[in-house]
């Protein structure tokens, strides 16, 4: 089980823990709501269970994956969402991207809201994201305030999803300078 695994299920549970009902339960409320889009689904749950809108988004993510999985019947395999952001081109990234998400493992308790093309990680808020960016790289985007910007910690546009990113080609940038970085903005998310 990869650590993106381990941090959904982990995840999942919490979900449980804090709203007091069985995954199979909020599936069956989404269900029995005949809503079919995503952000209508995500706002029933935020507004009838108080869920936050991270939680709310990887029930309404897993419910639709077992309604799909469902449909294809016994023999469809569990999709791994690294194995689909991690295909075709950009597979060889896959060993970068798990040597980020390992320190950063290191931190303390996070969420890991798996999307499209890429992974969020959140306390409170997001403090980052990690995946694949062009010519061969791995972005690692970050989340903090009063950070002075230098050649590798590159400040994005205001307004955007995070405020700095960092590219990595290789392991070995995966240092200290990364990780304090990520520490920042980890401490400055909970």
């Amino acid at each position: 089980m990869t650590n993106v695994d381990k941090a959904l299920q982990t995840q999942l549970a919490n979900i449980e823990t804090r709203t007091g009902k069985k995954l199979a339960e909020l599936f069956a409320r989404l269900t029995a709501s005949g809503l079919q889009k995503h952000g209508e689904m995500v706002t029933l749950l935020k507004t009838e269970l108080g869920m936050g809108h991270g939680d709310a988004n990887t029930v309404v993510h897993k419910w639709r994956e077992s309604v799909t999985a469902a449909a294809a019947g016994p023999a469809a395999p569990a999709t791994d969402v690294l194995d689909a952001i991690y295909s075709g081109s950009k597979a060889a990234l896959r060993p970068l991207h798990e040597a980020v998400m390992a320190q950063i493992g290191k931190l303390g308790e996070f969420e890991i809201a798996p999307k499209k093309a890429y992974v969020s990680l959140r306390r409170k808020k997001q403090f980052a994201m990690v995946g694949p960016a062009s010519r061969g790289r791995i972005e690692v985007g970050l989340n903090m305030r009063g950070v002075e910007a230098t050649e590798r910690l590159v400040a994005m546009p205001e307004g955007g999803m995070c405020q700095y990113k960092v590219f990595l080609a290789n392991a070995s940038e995966v240092d200290k300078q990364l990780l304090a970085w990520v520490r920042t903005a980890f401490d400055s998310a909970g």
